[in-house]
């Protein structure tokens, strides 16, 4: 009996994945990207079911927002019943997509059946509203059916929440401002946890960096113990059959209000099936309690904490070197009757990314697809900077990318002009609104581009964007070594890699970094 209910779970992840299957094939790619929708994969899904903790007493009360065909849920439920088998659950699947009601009622069914196999019983209960409206209507966060619940297991969905959005607001309403849809159901899972139930989740790693994400990241941490959190070497493995290439992790959390917390563990393998290594490192490491921004620094290995390590015994932060980092104020959809194809009388150069190229600024750039100036006058002054050294950063990357930061100089010499536009999409390092010191922006570029920065900078952002934000919470060479590694910048030419590397270390403190090789 023991050997049918073990092969009767099993079972249930392999229906579930076929009717996984046969719903993605199914759905209109454009209305899956409205929706935001990328069903889980039963080894990823078994691999998230790993996490969960099973020391709960008496019946577990489950929760899966936006529960798709059910993969999530049926691995679970799968897991619960193989070591537990005759356990009494109660699941609430939440999905408002029509054309997939019908496949998990079939899913919650199938695991209703299987539980009475092993002995055990799952009530279901299928809510075919929207999460965000269920969970925050008039009735109360807390009326019949909304929880509180011992376990949340989701998958969400990603998209972005415009500021005046009905979920926007509603969630805003609830517990915290957020700007993306998957962080909105994070929050309200969070919000509908017992004490000391936990959340166990795969999402896109954005939310740990960057300013969109602050009140969300202070909202989570104040109420959650992180637990586990597991990272994805390749983006492209997770959900391979739904050409995701968002960076995600997987972590495991545990409802709490208690003011210490523990260590964490970090994991992270090539895709869910690959050899996992993983490290145990302090809260404080991860989340630093001076940070403001509150940051969560995932070190997934003895190399991140030796990166991190390096990173800390920078001599110094931005104002330590009298600098100041900005998006560039240039919006053009918001200046087009300002912007001019090519450069005219009264305009002034206008810099985007495609001007950036080895080290320096190429402009114009005759025939290109954006605009190279802008009319300089009473409504567009206040969008330049003065004639001067600028170090400018483009604000788009990836993880797959070569460079995660790209940097380049603006030179008065190379590009005279009385004034400079940049447009939004760079990044620009200033000194109070103007240039900064020739041989100080050139050393702040080489560091830019080095790969001991481009280590640091991908070990806690897994944003496609560099932003502003990020740039002012590294830490930097100081004004000295800046100085002394700009020195060495090659008048017309841009070294390789590995010159560039050795230029660096060599003008850093013995003790601040170890050599590259070692790091």
């Amino acid at each position: 009996m023991a050997a049918e209910a073990a092969a009767a779970t099993t079972d249930l992840v392999a229906r579930t994945e076929v009717r996984r299957q046969e719903s993605s094939s199914a759905l209109d790619p454009k209305e899956r990207a409205k929706r935001g929708q990328y069903f889980t994969p039963a080894p990823a899904a078994d691999f998230i079911a790993s996490l969960a903790r099973l020391d709960h007493t008496g019946p577990i009360r489950i929760l899966d927002p936006g529960a798709g065909a059910g993969s999530l849920t049926a691995s679970l439920v799968s897991r619960i019943l193989q070591e537990q088998p005759e356990a009494q659950l109660s699941v609430t699947a939440c999905e408002n997509d029509p054309q997939l009601h019908a496949t998990l009622l079939a899913t919650l069914e199938d695991c209703a059946s299987t539980a009475r196999a092993s002995g055990g019983r799952v009530e279901t209960t299928l809510v075919t509203d929207d999460f965000i409206a269920w969970t925050t209507q008039a009735e109360g966060l807390f009326g019949e059916d909304r929880g509180p619940f011992d376990l949340v297991v989701m998958n969400p969905p990603y998209k972005k929440l415009a500021a005046n959005s009905r979920e926007r607001m509603a969630v805003t309403a609830a517990c915290t401002e957020t700007s993306n849809l998957y962080s909105a159901f994070l929050a309200l899972g969070i919000h509908l946890l017992a004490p000391g139930g936990q959340l166990v989740a795969i999402t896109p790693r954005s939310f740990a960096n960057g300013p969109y994400f602050r009140p969300f990241r202070k909202y989570l941490l104040d109420r959650i113990h992180i637990d586990r959190i597991h990272l994805f070497e390749a983006r492209n493995k997770v959900f391979a059959d739904t050409d995701v290439l968002q960076e995600n992790v997987i972590f495991s959390a545990t409802r709490t209000d208690a003011p210490d917390r523990g260590p964490i563990v970090v994991s992270s393998s090539h895709s869910y099936g690959g050899e996992i290594r993983s490290r145990v490192m302090e809260y404080r490491e991860m989340v630093q309690p001076e940070d403001s921004e509150h940051f969560i620094h995932i070190s997934a290995d003895e190399e991140d904490a030796q990166l991190a390590a390096t990173h800390a015994g920078l001599a110094e932060n931005l104002a330590g070197i009298e600098c100041q980092v900005s998006t560039g104020r240039v919006v053009d959809f918001r200046s087009k009757e300002h912007l001019r194809p090519d450069p005219e009388e009264g305009t002034v150069p206008l810099i985007y990314p495609l001007h950036m190229r080895d080290g320096g600024i190429r402009w114009p750039v005759p025939g290109a697809k954006k605009n190279n100036a802008i009319m300089l006058n009473s409504d567009t002054e206040k969008m330049t900077f003065p004639s001067g050294y600028y170090v400018v950063v483009k604000r788009l990357s990836s993880k797959e990318e070569k460079r995660r930061v790209v940097a380049t100089v603006f030179d008065p010499d190379v590009t005279p002009c009385a004034r400079i536009g940049f447009e939004n999409h760079v990044n620009v390092f200033h000194s109070a609104g103007a240039g900064l010191p020739k041989e100080v922006a050139r050393g702040l570029c080489l560091w830019l581009n080095s790969t001991l920065l481009d280590r640091l900078i991908r070990r806690f952002s897994g944003h496609t964007q560099v932003n502003a934000t990020d740039l002012r919470n590294l830490r930097y060479p100081s004004n000295a070594q800046l100085r002394a590694i700009g020195s060495e910048w090659i008048e017309g030419g841009w070294p390789d890699q590995e010159k560039l590397d050795d230029l660096v270390e060599r003008h850093l403190e013995p003790t601040e970094p170890a050599s590259l090789s070692e790091v």
